[in-house]
């Protein structure tokens, strides 16, 4: 995948590039550069968890066909912490926040977000995976590999709820 900051940065125009070259202006201009960035990370998790959340969604029909409520109540947890996680990613503060802000950020404490971001990315795709795999044990009615797999989603999801707490905890300041 590629670095999205180092695009943000061969992206820019005429007029970006004249506001780099100000003296006073070039930090500022870096900053938002990477709050755009950082943006555009955070909507695609949003994008990502939205249709994972749809896709487990579609399985738990499965579910009401061949399976009782335990399995119901099961993807009924998972579609509900898929909901809580895509809302912690829409609604979070954005990367670095202009000069007069309460909170503000480093140019490190910004690639630091974006490494939170790029791994909970990598957390997606494992995500996706054990959709795959819950969706096969579904489909072939194996209900103890199916409940199997479904801990696994939930144990993914969890993780990736933790990873952005953390970060936020990086942008509230209150990381130890």
């Amino acid at each position: 995948m590629p670095d999205i900051r180092q695009r943000v940065s061969e992206d820019q125009g005429v007029l970006k590039k004249i506001q780099m070259f100000i003296p006073g202006f070039r930090g500022y201009r870096q900053k938002e550069d990477l709050r755009d960035a950082d943006r555009m990370l955070r909507d695609q998790l949003v994008k990502k968890l939205s249709l994972q959340r749809k896709q487990v969604e579609g399985a738990r029909r499965l579910v009401k066909n061949a399976y009782n409520s335990k399995e119901l109540e099961m993807m009924g947890g998972i579609i509900s912490a898929y909901k809580k996680v895509e809302g912690l990613a829409s609604h979070s503060s954005m990367g670095y926040s202009g000069i007069s802000a309460d909170i503000q950020f480093k140019q490190d404490e910004i690639f630091r977000l974006y490494d939170y971001d790029a791994s909970m990315i990598d957390g997606l795709a494992f995500m996706q995976q054990a959709i795959d795999q819950l969706k096969a044990a579904l489909t072939a009615e194996d209900g103890p590999k199916a409940e199997a797999e479904a801990g696994q989603l939930r144990a993914l999801i969890d993780n990736f709820e933790e990873q952005f707490k953390r970060r936020m905890n990086v942008i509230q300041g209150t990381e130890v």
